[in-house]
């Protein structure tokens, strides 16, 4: 690979990263990719299994980078890792979505926090696959980074 490729491939993505940063409306279809999304976080805050598994295709798996660790898990180890009570207050909220839609797959690539009781737990980068399987959109991976959140968030 020549030295230049990356080089160009930096200079062309820079205004498409400065264009992520900009607030503009979704698009009907940008809802769409986003809603099984919102509906995990959804059931992660009520403690509902049930809905997060509906969101996700059927086979997954979801990479967490932690540090130098790197833990994988079928959608179905993910889904029993939800606390199915419990007290705590949890939620996920990300900002800036990055989405990218080609007739049936999309990915969401977003910046999140991760919040147990209204306190900042963890942060970083959300990255998801999805693919539209009988005109409705399903998460087919996950995979995020976290980093213990910086003091005043």
């Amino acid at each position: 690979m020549s030295r230049a490729l990356p080089a160009l491939l930096l200079a062309f993505s820079l205004p498409v990263w400065a264009a992520g940063s900009e607030k503009k409306a979704l698009t009907p279809e940008e809802q769409a990719v986003l809603a099984p999304l919102a509906k995990v976080f959804d059931g992660i805050a009520k403690h509902d299994r049930g809905l997060v598994k509906e969101q996700l295709l059927p086979g997954g798996m979801v990479t967490l980078k932690r540090s130098d660790r790197i833990v994988q898990m079928s959608f179905d180890q993910f889904v029993e890792h939800i606390p199915a009570t419990g007290k705590e207050k949890l939620e996920e909220r990300i900002h800036d979505p990055l989405i990218r839609i080609d007739d049936d797959i999309a990915i969401i690539w977003a910046p999140y926090i991760f919040l147990i009781d209204g306190k900042g737990d963890h942060e970083g980068t959300d990255s998801v696959n999805l693919v539209k399987k009988d005109g409705r959109w399903l998460i087919a991976g996950i995979a995020d980074n976290g980093r213990k959140v910086r003091l005043g968030r």
